[in-house]
């Protein structure tokens, strides 16, 4: 028989599954996308290069909004033949890391949730306030920051902001180690997510899978590491991998990227340059066009840029990630339990909006 699970929102969002299911067993997965469609690619045509960046970064706001805007940004200096000054790329790149902690720990309570550890959920959610709180100290937002733009930042690090930094990674450093006793060694969550869901490499390259959920699979690609951008090449970081690629290796993914993240924020606000943290933008681009790629929270990200000369982009194309590894949904969703939906569907880590745009 057909069975439609969604489009409410409890753990699949704005998002509908159509299952053909023999018993408890599902046979066959269509994902029904398009509930959240904003059409933000044409509404890019009808607005000035600045107006488009809080359009942009709400492909993805509520979770990643500074990986969201910054391929778009880069796109546009791209054509401009704009230079950022150091100091600014720099606090890119502290936003950029931080907001993809406050993601990956969205994503652990959703995790959290699908498997019935409550108490996980208040933990991830209440540690990913510290992280909101810096992001609001350095943009005035807690979640829609829009704290890049065109030539730099919006605002330059505050006073203080630095120490408080550092004491909030610190602490977020230690809680790593307790959500690893929490989940990752749980039996429970363990036999709930390992052999879940399994994604091979050469399935997940096949697939075009992209970011946590490609490097869960075993391989080793992140935009970071093989086509830097802003100043990643300064920093010493690893890109882990997992050695299964099921749902347990998926989740382990984004703590151990946690940890990363954590590292890089520490050598960025410690290293941090002196100078001025944005340089005037004309508003009129000239013609040309461009692509571009950055690494998000749920992977490569990219960009197509067409300028006609004027102040509206004649083009604009989002590569998003959630679209691309939505593909993964169906490929693993064949002769598997129906209790084992939810779980794979979380752990790809799909948000509705970045797929739908």
């Amino acid at each position: 028989m057909k069975l439609s699970m969604g489009p409410q929102h409890p753990i699949t969002g704005h998002f509908r599954f159509i299952l053909d299911v023999d018993g408890d067993l599902v046979i066959k997965l269509d994902p029904d996308v398009g509930y959240t469609h904003r059409g933000i690619e044409k509404l890019a045509e009808k607005r000035t290069y600045p107006q488009n960046l809080p359009v942009i970064e709400r492909t993805n706001s509520y979770c990643d909004s500074v990986g969201t805007m910054l391929g778009y940004l880069e796109a546009v200096e791209e054509v401009l033949g704009l230079e950022v000054p150091e100091r600014g790329k720099y606090l890119r790149v502290i936003a950029a890391e931080l907001n993809r902690i406050a993601s990956h720990l969205y994503f652990l309570s959703l995790g959290a949730v699908a498997t019935g550890f409550e108490t996980m959920l208040m933990w991830t959610i209440n540690d990913r306030e510290l992280v909101l709180d810096l992001m609001e100290r350095l943009s005035g937002q807690r979640i829609t920051y829009t704290y890049p733009i065109m030539g730099g930042v919006r605002f330059d690090m505050p006073d203080g902001f630095k120490e408080e930094a550092l004491k909030r990674l610190d602490y977020l450093g230690k809680r790593i180690e307790d959500y690893y006793t929490m989940a990752a060694k749980n039996h429970t969550f363990k036999m709930r997510m390992m052999k879940v869901g399994i994604l091979k490499p050469s399935d997940a390259i096949r697939l075009g899978i992209v970011g946590p959920n490609l490097r869960a699979s075993g391989v080793k690609a992140d935009v970071r590491k093989d086509e830097p951008y802003e100043v990643y090449d300064r920093f010493d970081f690893m890109i882990p991998t997992g050695k299964n690629g099921d749902s347990y290796d998926r989740v382990g993914m984004r703590l151990k990227e946690i940890e990363q993240s954590i590292s890089i924020v520490r050598q960025a606000v410690k290293d941090i340059p002196k100078g001025a943290f944005k340089k005037w933008a004309p508003y009129i681009v000239p013609k040309g066009e461009a692509y571009t790629r950055v690494e998000s929270a749920r992977g490569e990200f990219g960009y197509y840029l067409v300028g006609d000369g004027g102040i509206k982009p004649y083009r604009l194309k989002l590569s998003p990630p959630s679209f691309r590894n939505l593909i993964a949904l169906p490929h693993l969703c064949r002769n598997v339990p129906l209790g084992d939906v939810p779980i794979i569907f979380i752990t790809l880590d799909l948000i509705p909006m970045d797929v739908d745009r």
